[in-house]
């Protein structure tokens, strides 16, 4: 497959609007799609050419990144009214960003394949700062051949890119990311805290740490601070995947409850996605 040049992108929030803009300052034609009349006016004022519909995205479009927050909204954008799937053309790429239940892809991937589509899953991490600076880790999956055609696409706003295997291998990868990200912002909360009560400020201790053997991503860029809206979806994807393999992981429980006393302390509420 030649390099594809021509990217779709649905969801233009805050991940999505970022690797739209590095992607335009790659030279790439990019359009896109977003419900919120705020999200299309940053990016029409960006150079993206907005579209009504995730069917007119693919219909612009070689490869279509989807990076929204639920699996109900990938597959709205996919295959809801207006979706993707209205503008199915072999060979069709579409690129999902968003995190979701491995099952899920893999599921997608063939329905997909069906109306003659490639999925390749591409969940990112290091966040929307790191979108900004084209500095994303992607973990990815899917058809080797569509994953290189797209590369070039992909290195606009990723610096490490990881191919990991077939569609639901990205998702995969993420998952585990996760659950390793919200242990090590549990572990720190407890440590901090504990430190804290016998009189060693959380600031200092915190320095001094990051020198230590409990160095960790989590502590380093203060991932409390993003308002962790994922987190509880995070860990719900975890516990339910490791359910359906039969897979005893204690730790995953303890983590999601600790991770939701944090951000009720915090004052954030109840997680996204909840009725």
């Amino acid at each position: 497959m030649s390099a594809i040049r021509k990217i779709g992108i649905v969801g233009l929030g805050k991940m999505g609007l970022p690797m739209a803009k590095r992607l335009l300052a790659r030279g790439f034609a990019v359009s896109g799609c977003d419900p919120a009349d705020e999200a299309q006016s940053a990016a029409r004022g960006a150079g993206v050419a907005v579209k009504a519909s995730a069917r007119e995205v693919a219909a612009a479009s070689e490869a279509v990144i989807v990076i929204v927050g639920f699996d109900r909204e990938v597959e709205s954008a996919v295959f809801g009214p207006g979706g993707i799937a209205e503008a199915a053309r072999p060979g069709l790429v579409v690129a999902l960003g968003s995190t979701v239940a491995p099952r899920y892809a893999k599921a997608l991937e063939e329905r997909l394949r069906a109306k003659g589509m490639v999925l390749l899953d591409i969940p990112s991490a290091r966040g929307e700062a790191a979108a900004k600076a084209g500095k994303l880790l992607l973990f990815g999956g899917g058809d080797p051949a569509a994953f290189a055609s797209c590369r070039p696409a992909f290195e606009a706003f990723a610096s490490d890119i990881f191919h990991l295997g077939p569609a639901g291998a990205g998702q995969v990868a993420k998952m585990v990311n996760n659950l390793i990200l919200w242990a090590c912002t549990s572990a720190n909360d407890e440590g901090l805290r504990l430190g804290e009560a016998l009189g060693v400020a959380p600031d200092a201790l915190r320095q001094a740490l990051h020198q230590a053997s409990a160095q960790n991503w989590s502590m380093d860029e203060r991932a409390e601070l993003s308002g962790m809206p994922w987190a509880e979806k995070d860990m719900r994807i975890v516990l339910d995947e490791a359910d359906r393999a039969r897979l005893s992981l204690p730790l995953c429980g303890t983590v999601k409850e600790t991770i939701k006393g944090l951000k009720i302390r915090m004052g954030l509420g109840l997680p996204q996605g909840s009725d």
